[in-house]
Protein backbone atom coordinates (compact mmCIF):
# COMPACT_ATOMS: atom_id res chain seq x y z
CA UNK A 1 0.00 0.00 0.00
CA UNK A 2 0.87 3.69 -0.80
CA UNK A 3 1.55 5.74 2.32
CA UNK A 4 -1.70 7.89 1.37
CA UNK A 5 -3.67 4.68 1.16
CA UNK A 6 -2.52 4.12 4.60
CA UNK A 7 -3.07 7.65 5.89
CA UNK A 8 -6.80 7.39 4.73
CA UNK A 9 -6.61 3.46 6.40
CA UNK A 10 -6.03 5.00 9.74
CA UNK A 11 -8.15 8.20 9.30
CA UNK A 12 -11.46 5.40 8.52
CA UNK A 13 -10.54 4.20 11.78
CA UNK A 14 -10.69 7.25 13.40
CA UNK A 15 -13.49 8.32 12.11
CA UNK A 16 -15.11 4.95 13.32
CA UNK A 17 -14.09 5.07 16.76
CA UNK A 18 -14.70 8.64 16.88
CA UNK A 19 -18.81 7.60 15.95
CA UNK A 20 -18.47 5.62 19.52
CA UNK A 21 -19.71 2.71 17.41
CA UNK A 22 -17.36 0.69 19.46
CA UNK A 23 -18.17 2.01 22.99
CA UNK A 24 -21.18 -0.14 23.86
CA UNK A 25 -20.18 -3.64 25.65
CA UNK A 26 -23.15 -5.14 23.80
CA UNK A 27 -21.52 -4.15 20.66
CA UNK A 28 -18.11 -5.23 21.61
CA UNK A 29 -19.44 -8.66 22.98
CA UNK A 30 -21.39 -9.11 19.31
CA UNK A 31 -17.36 -8.54 17.84
CA UNK A 32 -16.45 -10.88 19.84
CA UNK A 33 -18.74 -13.35 19.20
CA UNK A 34 -17.82 -13.06 15.62
CA UNK A 35 -14.56 -13.19 15.94
CA UNK A 36 -15.09 -16.55 17.31
CA UNK A 37 -17.41 -17.89 14.97
CA UNK A 38 -14.74 -16.76 12.18
CA UNK A 39 -11.91 -18.35 13.49
CA UNK A 40 -13.54 -21.63 13.66
CA UNK A 41 -15.27 -21.87 10.23
CA UNK A 42 -11.51 -20.51 8.90
CA UNK A 43 -9.60 -23.81 10.52
CA UNK A 44 -8.98 -25.35 7.46
CA UNK A 45 -7.52 -22.69 5.80
CA UNK A 46 -5.80 -21.46 8.72
CA UNK A 47 -4.38 -25.23 8.96
CA UNK A 48 -3.53 -24.95 4.79
CA UNK A 49 -1.87 -21.89 5.35
CA UNK A 50 0.53 -23.01 8.32
CA UNK A 51 1.60 -26.34 6.38
CA UNK A 52 2.64 -23.80 3.86
CA UNK A 53 4.60 -20.99 5.72
CA UNK A 54 5.68 -23.46 8.45
CA UNK A 55 4.73 -27.21 8.50
CA UNK A 56 3.32 -27.01 11.67
CA UNK A 57 0.65 -29.91 12.19
CA UNK A 58 -2.83 -29.10 12.69
CA UNK A 59 -2.30 -30.07 16.50
CA UNK A 60 0.73 -27.98 17.04
CA UNK A 61 -1.71 -25.14 15.44
CA UNK A 62 -4.77 -25.19 17.74
CA UNK A 63 -2.28 -25.75 20.56
CA UNK A 64 0.30 -22.84 19.75
CA UNK A 65 -2.04 -20.75 18.01
CA UNK A 66 -5.91 -21.16 18.36
CA UNK A 67 -6.37 -22.42 21.97
CA UNK A 68 -4.82 -19.04 23.51
CA UNK A 69 -6.82 -17.03 21.19
CA UNK A 70 -10.28 -19.11 22.10
CA UNK A 71 -9.14 -18.72 25.67
CA UNK A 72 -9.23 -15.00 25.39
CA UNK A 73 -12.57 -14.62 23.58
CA UNK A 74 -13.99 -17.15 26.39
CA UNK A 75 -12.72 -14.49 29.13
CA UNK A 76 -13.96 -11.43 27.91
CA UNK A 77 -16.92 -13.12 26.99
CA UNK A 78 -17.35 -13.64 30.68
CA UNK A 79 -15.49 -10.80 32.47
CA UNK A 80 -16.16 -7.95 29.95
CA UNK A 81 -19.48 -6.68 31.54
CA UNK A 82 -17.81 -6.32 34.99
CA UNK A 83 -14.12 -4.52 33.99
CA UNK A 84 -16.35 -2.04 32.14
CA UNK A 85 -18.16 -0.91 34.55
CA UNK A 86 -16.93 2.52 36.75
CA UNK A 87 -15.41 1.27 40.25
CA UNK A 88 -15.63 3.49 43.09
CA UNK A 89 -12.92 3.66 45.24
CA UNK A 90 -12.64 5.44 48.93
CA UNK A 91 -11.66 9.00 48.93
CA UNK A 92 -9.42 11.09 51.12
CA UNK A 93 -10.34 13.20 54.16
CA UNK A 94 -9.13 16.41 53.02
CA UNK A 95 -11.89 16.30 50.29
CA UNK A 96 -14.80 15.15 52.21
CA UNK A 97 -17.80 14.50 51.44
CA UNK A 98 -17.31 13.35 48.29
CA UNK A 99 -16.89 10.08 46.49
CA UNK A 100 -14.03 8.54 43.57
CA UNK A 101 -14.49 6.40 40.19
CA UNK A 102 -12.48 4.92 37.83
CA UNK A 103 -13.29 4.57 34.85
CA UNK A 104 -12.23 2.30 31.70
CA UNK A 105 -11.84 4.13 28.50
CA UNK A 106 -10.62 2.82 25.04
CA UNK A 107 -7.28 4.73 23.91
CA UNK A 108 -8.69 5.04 20.19
CA UNK A 109 -7.18 3.45 17.20
CA UNK A 110 -4.67 0.76 17.95
CA UNK A 111 -1.66 -0.46 15.71
CA UNK A 112 -0.67 -4.10 16.42
CA UNK A 113 2.33 -5.59 14.90
CA UNK A 114 2.73 -9.41 14.71
CA UNK A 115 5.71 -11.19 14.47
CA UNK A 116 6.37 -14.36 12.18
CA UNK A 117 7.02 -17.13 14.57
CA UNK A 118 3.16 -17.44 15.98
CA UNK A 119 1.87 -15.58 13.13
CA UNK A 120 -1.85 -15.57 14.07
CA UNK A 121 -2.09 -15.79 18.06
CA UNK A 122 0.35 -12.95 18.40
CA UNK A 123 -1.80 -11.05 15.68
CA UNK A 124 -4.93 -11.80 16.78
CA UNK A 125 -4.68 -12.39 20.63
CA UNK A 126 -3.69 -8.44 21.12
CA UNK A 127 -6.75 -7.59 18.30
CA UNK A 128 -9.27 -9.51 21.82
CA UNK A 129 -8.15 -7.87 24.23
CA UNK A 130 -8.08 -4.15 22.15
CA UNK A 131 -11.63 -5.04 20.33
CA UNK A 132 -12.67 -5.99 24.23
CA UNK A 133 -11.65 -2.59 25.60
CA UNK A 134 -13.57 -1.22 22.81
CA UNK A 135 -10.89 0.24 20.24
CA UNK A 136 -10.47 0.25 16.46
CA UNK A 137 -7.78 -1.33 14.93
CA UNK A 138 -5.02 -1.63 12.07
CA UNK A 139 -3.30 -4.83 12.16
CA UNK A 140 0.10 -5.38 10.49
CA UNK A 141 0.73 -9.26 9.74
CA UNK A 142 4.10 -11.01 9.60
CA UNK A 143 5.35 -10.84 5.40
CA UNK A 144 7.41 -13.92 6.02
CA UNK A 145 4.52 -15.77 6.47
CA UNK A 146 2.57 -14.82 3.78
CA UNK A 147 0.10 -17.74 3.67
CA UNK A 148 -1.13 -17.18 7.14
CA UNK A 149 -1.23 -13.16 6.75
CA UNK A 150 -3.67 -13.81 3.65
CA UNK A 151 -5.96 -15.91 5.71
CA UNK A 152 -6.13 -13.40 8.39
CA UNK A 153 -7.09 -10.23 6.03
CA UNK A 154 -9.59 -12.81 4.62
CA UNK A 155 -10.76 -13.57 7.99
CA UNK A 156 -10.98 -10.11 9.40
CA UNK A 157 -12.28 -8.92 6.41
CA UNK A 158 -15.80 -9.37 7.72
CA UNK A 159 -15.43 -6.56 9.72
CA UNK A 160 -16.39 -3.06 9.22
CA UNK A 161 -12.96 -1.62 7.55
CA UNK A 162 -13.33 1.31 9.83
CA UNK A 163 -13.39 -1.18 12.88
CA UNK A 164 -10.68 -3.42 11.63
CA UNK A 165 -8.00 -2.84 8.74
CA UNK A 166 -5.49 -5.45 7.63
CA UNK A 167 -2.38 -4.23 6.05
CA UNK A 168 -0.27 -6.87 4.12
CA UNK A 169 3.19 -6.05 3.00
CA UNK A 170 6.42 -5.50 4.14
CA UNK A 171 9.56 -3.03 5.58
CA UNK A 172 7.56 0.04 3.05
CA UNK A 173 4.04 -0.88 5.01
CA UNK A 174 5.12 -1.03 8.14
CA UNK A 175 7.74 2.24 7.97
CA UNK A 176 4.18 4.10 6.66
CA UNK A 177 2.44 2.90 9.61
CA UNK A 178 4.97 4.14 11.89
CA UNK A 179 4.73 7.18 10.49
CA UNK A 180 0.91 7.72 11.20
CA UNK A 181 -0.62 8.88 14.56
CA UNK A 182 -1.88 6.08 16.50
CA UNK A 183 -3.24 6.26 20.11
CA UNK A 184 -1.01 3.29 20.92
CA UNK A 185 1.18 0.95 19.88
CA UNK A 186 1.42 -3.04 20.24
CA UNK A 187 4.39 -4.50 18.65
CA UNK A 188 5.84 -7.86 19.02
CA UNK A 189 9.48 -8.37 17.22
CA UNK A 190 12.75 -8.51 18.01
CA UNK A 191 14.78 -5.92 19.88
CA UNK A 192 16.20 -4.09 17.14
CA UNK A 193 12.97 -2.79 15.54
CA UNK A 194 11.55 -2.68 18.86
CA UNK A 195 13.97 0.54 19.04
CA UNK A 196 12.36 2.00 16.17
CA UNK A 197 9.10 1.65 17.04
CA UNK A 198 9.56 2.93 20.13
CA UNK A 199 11.54 6.23 18.22
CA UNK A 200 8.85 6.47 16.08
CA UNK A 201 6.14 6.59 18.61
CA UNK A 202 7.79 9.49 20.61
CA UNK A 203 6.83 11.69 17.94
CA UNK A 204 3.59 11.95 19.31
CA UNK A 205 4.06 10.62 22.58
CA UNK A 206 2.59 7.13 21.51
CA UNK A 207 2.09 4.83 24.27
CA UNK A 208 3.38 1.40 23.50
CA UNK A 209 3.75 -2.12 24.99
CA UNK A 210 6.73 -4.18 23.13
CA UNK A 211 6.90 -7.67 23.46
CA UNK A 212 10.53 -8.57 22.35
CA UNK A 213 12.85 -11.86 23.22
CA UNK A 214 16.45 -12.63 24.80
CA UNK A 215 18.10 -15.31 26.24
CA UNK A 216 15.78 -17.40 28.25
CA UNK A 217 18.13 -19.61 30.87
CA UNK A 218 16.81 -22.52 32.06
CA UNK A 219 18.77 -24.16 35.16
CA UNK A 220 18.60 -27.59 36.01
CA UNK A 221 19.13 -27.99 39.59
CA UNK A 222 20.94 -31.52 40.92
CA UNK A 223 17.71 -32.73 42.91
CA UNK A 224 15.65 -32.27 40.07
CA UNK A 225 12.91 -34.99 38.47
CA UNK A 226 15.78 -35.63 35.56
CA UNK A 227 12.65 -37.01 34.05
CA UNK A 228 10.27 -34.71 33.21
CA UNK A 229 13.76 -32.05 33.55
CA UNK A 230 14.53 -33.68 30.03
CA UNK A 231 11.01 -34.04 28.92
CA UNK A 232 10.02 -30.69 29.49
CA UNK A 233 12.78 -29.05 28.17
CA UNK A 234 13.01 -31.22 24.83
CA UNK A 235 9.27 -30.01 24.52
CA UNK A 236 9.47 -26.39 25.01
CA UNK A 237 12.72 -25.83 23.04
CA UNK A 238 12.46 -27.59 20.31
CA UNK A 239 8.04 -26.51 19.82
CA UNK A 240 7.98 -24.77 16.61
CA UNK A 241 11.57 -25.56 15.37
CA UNK A 242 12.48 -23.27 18.49
CA UNK A 243 11.50 -20.35 16.92
CA UNK A 244 9.65 -19.50 20.46
CA UNK A 245 10.14 -16.06 21.86
CA UNK A 246 9.91 -17.96 25.55
CA UNK A 247 12.22 -21.11 24.36
CA UNK A 248 14.64 -22.11 26.74
CA UNK A 249 17.18 -20.70 24.76
CA UNK A 250 20.32 -22.42 26.76
CA UNK A 251 20.06 -24.70 29.60
CA UNK A 252 22.48 -24.59 32.86
CA UNK A 253 23.26 -28.21 34.47
CA UNK A 254 24.62 -29.50 37.20
CA UNK A 255 27.53 -31.27 36.53
CA UNK A 256 27.24 -34.09 38.96
CA UNK A 257 23.80 -34.96 36.76
CA UNK A 258 25.21 -33.68 33.25
CA UNK A 259 25.61 -37.15 31.64
CA UNK A 260 22.60 -38.44 32.84
CA UNK A 261 20.74 -35.15 31.80
CA UNK A 262 22.58 -35.31 28.56
CA UNK A 263 21.43 -39.23 28.18
CA UNK A 264 17.22 -38.08 29.13
CA UNK A 265 17.31 -35.19 26.38
CA UNK A 266 18.87 -37.67 23.36
CA UNK A 267 15.99 -40.01 24.04
CA UNK A 268 13.29 -38.04 24.17
CA UNK A 269 14.44 -36.14 21.56
CA UNK A 270 14.17 -39.71 19.39
CA UNK A 271 10.66 -40.71 21.18
CA UNK A 272 9.38 -37.25 20.13
CA UNK A 273 10.23 -36.40 16.52
CA UNK A 274 12.00 -39.33 15.08
CA UNK A 275 10.39 -42.52 13.37
CA UNK A 276 12.79 -45.26 12.56
CA UNK A 277 15.25 -42.78 12.54
CA UNK A 278 14.11 -40.42 10.66
CA UNK A 279 12.74 -37.23 11.25
CA UNK A 280 9.36 -37.03 11.86
CA UNK A 281 7.12 -35.28 8.58
CA UNK A 282 5.53 -33.02 10.42
CA UNK A 283 8.41 -30.84 12.78
CA UNK A 284 8.55 -27.13 11.47
CA UNK A 285 10.87 -25.80 9.07
CA UNK A 286 12.36 -22.75 9.86
CA UNK A 287 10.83 -19.34 7.95
CA UNK A 288 12.74 -18.71 5.26
CA UNK A 289 16.40 -19.25 3.61
CA UNK A 290 17.97 -16.05 5.45
CA UNK A 291 16.78 -17.35 8.88
CA UNK A 292 18.34 -20.54 8.61
CA UNK A 293 21.83 -18.73 6.98
CA UNK A 294 21.87 -17.37 10.45
CA UNK A 295 21.12 -20.63 12.66
CA UNK A 296 23.74 -22.15 10.97
CA UNK A 297 26.17 -19.60 11.73
CA UNK A 298 25.88 -20.39 15.16
CA UNK A 299 26.75 -23.90 15.40
CA UNK A 300 29.81 -25.25 16.39
CA UNK A 301 30.39 -28.23 14.67
CA UNK A 302 33.01 -29.80 17.36
CA UNK A 303 30.17 -28.95 20.13
CA UNK A 304 27.99 -30.78 18.42
CA UNK A 305 26.29 -33.93 19.73
CA UNK A 306 23.11 -34.83 18.65
CA UNK A 307 21.73 -33.53 15.33
CA UNK A 308 22.98 -30.36 13.71
CA UNK A 309 21.78 -31.41 9.67
CA UNK A 310 19.71 -29.91 7.41
CA UNK A 311 17.52 -32.41 6.59
CA UNK A 312 14.66 -31.05 4.49
CA UNK A 313 14.81 -28.27 2.65
CA UNK A 314 14.55 -25.08 5.39
CA UNK A 315 14.39 -28.18 8.27
CA UNK A 316 16.98 -28.43 10.88
CA UNK A 317 16.78 -31.17 12.96
CA UNK A 318 16.94 -31.05 16.73
CA UNK A 319 19.86 -30.27 17.46
CA UNK A 320 22.36 -30.36 21.26
CA UNK A 321 25.24 -28.68 21.40
CA UNK A 322 27.46 -29.43 25.03
CA UNK A 323 30.50 -28.16 26.35
CA UNK A 324 29.27 -24.60 25.91
CA UNK A 325 30.79 -21.55 27.28
CA UNK A 326 29.27 -18.34 28.42
CA UNK A 327 31.76 -16.79 25.10
CA UNK A 328 30.44 -18.26 22.72
CA UNK A 329 29.18 -17.27 19.31
CA UNK A 330 25.84 -18.81 20.26
CA UNK A 331 25.29 -17.23 23.83
CA UNK A 332 26.17 -13.69 21.77
CA UNK A 333 22.68 -13.18 21.18
CA UNK A 334 18.71 -15.40 21.04
CA UNK A 335 18.67 -18.36 18.67
CA UNK A 336 15.21 -18.41 17.59
CA UNK A 337 15.83 -22.03 16.43
CA UNK A 338 16.41 -26.28 16.91
CA UNK A 339 19.50 -25.68 18.75
CA UNK A 340 20.20 -26.71 22.37
CA UNK A 341 23.38 -25.38 23.87
CA UNK A 342 23.88 -27.01 27.55
CA UNK A 343 26.64 -25.44 29.69
CA UNK A 344 27.76 -27.28 32.94
CA UNK A 345 27.91 -25.36 36.10
CA UNK A 346 29.81 -26.97 39.53
CA UNK A 347 28.30 -23.89 41.58
CA UNK A 348 25.01 -22.43 41.28
CA UNK A 349 25.35 -19.04 42.97
CA UNK A 350 28.00 -18.12 40.41
CA UNK A 351 25.84 -18.91 37.16
CA UNK A 352 23.18 -17.06 39.01
CA UNK A 353 25.70 -14.14 39.13
CA UNK A 354 26.40 -14.50 35.21
CA UNK A 355 22.91 -14.25 34.47
CA UNK A 356 22.16 -10.57 36.41
CA UNK A 357 24.80 -9.15 34.40
CA UNK A 358 23.11 -10.28 31.33
CA UNK A 359 20.04 -8.74 29.34
CA UNK A 360 16.94 -9.49 30.81
CA UNK A 361 15.17 -12.13 29.60
CA UNK A 362 11.55 -12.45 28.71
CA UNK A 363 11.29 -16.05 30.30
CA UNK A 364 13.39 -18.07 32.93
CA UNK A 365 13.08 -21.63 33.73
CA UNK A 366 14.62 -23.95 36.59
CA UNK A 367 13.63 -27.89 37.50
CA UNK A 368 13.74 -28.71 41.16
CA UNK A 369 12.06 -30.65 43.75
CA UNK A 370 13.23 -28.15 46.29
CA UNK A 371 10.43 -25.78 45.66
CA UNK A 372 11.34 -23.37 48.38
CA UNK A 373 14.82 -23.05 47.00
CA UNK A 374 13.55 -22.50 43.42
CA UNK A 375 11.78 -19.51 44.67
CA UNK A 376 14.29 -18.33 46.10
CA UNK A 377 16.30 -17.78 42.89
CA UNK A 378 13.63 -17.13 40.98
CA UNK A 379 13.12 -14.08 43.24
CA UNK A 380 16.82 -13.25 42.70
CA UNK A 381 16.18 -13.33 38.71
CA UNK A 382 14.73 -10.34 36.93
CA UNK A 383 12.55 -11.94 33.77
CA UNK A 384 9.44 -11.54 32.03
CA UNK A 385 7.77 -14.51 33.35
CA UNK A 386 8.69 -18.29 33.88
CA UNK A 387 8.02 -21.21 35.74
CA UNK A 388 9.36 -23.95 37.90
CA UNK A 389 9.13 -27.51 36.43
CA UNK A 390 8.02 -26.81 32.99
CA UNK A 391 8.57 -24.47 30.55
CA UNK A 392 6.74 -22.37 28.13
CA UNK A 393 3.18 -23.53 30.04
CA UNK A 394 3.30 -19.82 32.03
CA UNK A 395 1.61 -17.78 29.36
CA UNK A 396 -1.27 -20.39 28.89
CA UNK A 397 -2.72 -18.94 32.12
CA UNK A 398 -4.83 -15.61 31.35
CA UNK A 399 -4.64 -14.96 35.25
CA UNK A 400 -0.58 -14.28 34.73
CA UNK A 401 0.36 -10.95 32.99
CA UNK A 402 2.80 -11.80 29.93
CA UNK A 403 5.41 -9.42 28.93
CA UNK A 404 8.35 -8.70 29.61
CA UNK A 405 11.45 -6.61 31.64
CA UNK A 406 14.34 -4.41 29.69
CA UNK A 407 15.93 -5.50 26.67
CA UNK A 408 13.05 -8.44 26.75
CA UNK A 409 10.16 -5.53 26.14
CA UNK A 410 7.60 -3.66 28.23
CA UNK A 411 4.46 -3.77 28.52
CA UNK A 412 2.10 -6.76 29.71
CA UNK A 413 -1.01 -8.77 27.76
CA UNK A 414 -3.33 -11.45 28.73
CA UNK A 415 -7.15 -11.66 29.85
CA UNK A 416 -6.86 -8.41 32.43
CA UNK A 417 -3.67 -7.30 31.81
CA UNK A 418 -4.98 -7.17 27.86
CA UNK A 419 -8.17 -5.10 29.28
CA UNK A 420 -6.00 -2.56 31.36
CA UNK A 421 -3.38 -2.65 28.18
CA UNK A 422 -5.90 -1.25 25.92
CA UNK A 423 -7.35 1.03 28.02
CA UNK A 424 -6.96 3.87 29.90
CA UNK A 425 -8.24 4.35 33.51
CA UNK A 426 -9.91 8.02 34.32
CA UNK A 427 -10.32 9.16 37.48
CA UNK A 428 -13.12 11.19 38.26
CA UNK A 429 -14.35 12.19 42.29
CA UNK A 430 -18.13 13.62 42.73
CA UNK A 431 -17.88 16.21 45.12
CA UNK A 432 -20.95 16.90 47.24
CA UNK A 433 -22.16 20.48 48.32
CA UNK A 434 -20.69 20.31 51.38
CA UNK A 435 -17.11 20.86 52.24
CA UNK A 436 -14.17 21.50 54.68
CA UNK A 437 -13.53 24.90 54.07
CA UNK A 438 -9.90 24.90 54.67
CA UNK A 439 -8.24 25.27 51.35
CA UNK A 440 -10.00 28.73 50.71
CA UNK A 441 -8.48 31.46 52.08
CA UNK A 442 -7.94 33.73 54.13
CA UNK A 443 -5.41 31.11 55.76
CA UNK A 444 -5.80 31.28 59.35
CA UNK A 445 -3.89 29.71 62.48
CA UNK A 446 -6.99 27.45 63.10
CA UNK A 447 -6.74 26.49 59.77
CA UNK A 448 -3.19 25.74 59.78
CA UNK A 449 -3.28 23.74 62.83
CA UNK A 450 -6.49 21.76 61.36
CA UNK A 451 -4.35 21.22 58.58
CA UNK A 452 -1.45 20.10 60.09
CA UNK A 453 -3.22 17.72 62.03
CA UNK A 454 -4.68 15.85 58.96
CA UNK A 455 -1.44 15.65 57.96
CA UNK A 456 0.07 14.51 61.55
CA UNK A 457 2.11 17.14 61.79
CA UNK A 458 3.47 18.19 65.41
CA UNK A 459 4.87 20.70 66.51
CA UNK A 460 6.32 22.13 63.83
Amino acid sequence: MEKDEIRQVVDNARNYFLSGKTLPIEVRLENLNRLESLIISFLPKIYEAFKEDLNKHPFDVLSTEIYLVLDEIKYFKKHLRKLSKPKRVSTSIINFPSRGYLYQEPYGVILIMAPWNYPFQLAIEPLVGALAAGNTIILKPASYTPNVSKVIKDMLANFDEGLIYVVTGGRNENQALLDQKFDYIFFTGGTTVGRLVLEKASVNLTPVTLELGGKSPCIVLKDCDLEIAAKRIVWGKFLNAGQTCVAPDYILVDETIHDEFIDKIKRYINKFYYTNKKLVDDFPKLVNTKHQEKILSLLDENKVIVGGTIVRPLTLCPTVMDDVKFDDPIMQEEIFGPILPIIKYNNVSEVISEIKVRPKPLSCYIFSKNIKLAKKYMNELSFGGGCINDTIMHLTNHNLPFGGVGFSGMGQYHGLASFKTFSHTKSVLVKKKRELNTKYPPHTPRKMSLLKKILGIRNK
